[in-house]
């Protein structure tokens, strides 16, 4: 059989493999480090510290922060479930953050469910915050009016706590007469 002659292809291959086996052969000994000795061993030394006592706390102090911004924006928000949505970011953090999703979506949720059985979907502390700024004359008439609003729904469901009670009468509004006794039967004699 017969061999076609070499190409310039294959003579171009040939040639830099031929140098790159001249170079190997070459070559002098490397080296891993720019350091050697004692700096060598320093700087292992301080990298073993690094790893296996700093960065585990640093990753522990983050994984926490990260598992309480949803109590923050809880907070934030005046959501009327932030203890709850608290003590699940607390149990998040025992299940290794299964349940920080969660925690995350309620923190955001609008509580309309809440609202409609205890006629507010703001937290009691929110009504304080309104009261003290109330008090000093900071709130608009419409934030004032806004107030008084929730504080009445709130009446209507029977949810004022003592002290949103008392709130309501500093800011003008007494405790609504007793509900009229419900009548049965045909008629009223």
């Amino acid at each position: 059989m017969l061999r076609p002659f070499p190409t310039a292809g294959t003579a171009a291959r040939a040639a830099v493999r031929a140098i790159m086996a001249e170079i190997a052969c070459a070559s002098t000994t490397a080296h891993a480090s720019f350091m050697s000795g004692e700096t060598l061993d320093k700087a292992a030394d301080v990298l073993a510290i690094l790893v296996l006592i700093i960065v585990p706390i640093v990753a522990i102090v983050v994984f926490w922060l990260v598992h309480v911004l949803p109590e923050r924006f809880a907070e934030k928000r005046h959501h009327p479930q932030t203890a709850a949505i608290t003590t699940l970011c607390l149990l998040s953090l025992a299940f290794g953050g299964l349940l920080w999703p969660i925690a995350w979506l309620w923190a955001f949720t609008r509580p309309v469910a809440y609202k409609a059985a205890y006629g507010t979907d703001k937290h009691e502390v929110w009504h304080e915050e309104m009261a003290e700024k109330a008090r000093a004359g900071e709130l608009l008439q419409d934030e004032l009016d806004h107030l008084r609003t929730q504080l009445d729904a709130m009446a209507a469901t029977g949810a004022l706590s003592p002290m949103l009670r008392q709130l309501r009468v500093d800011l003008g509004q007494p405790d609504a007469a007793p509900a009229p006794e419900l009548v049965t039967g045909a008629g009223k004699v």
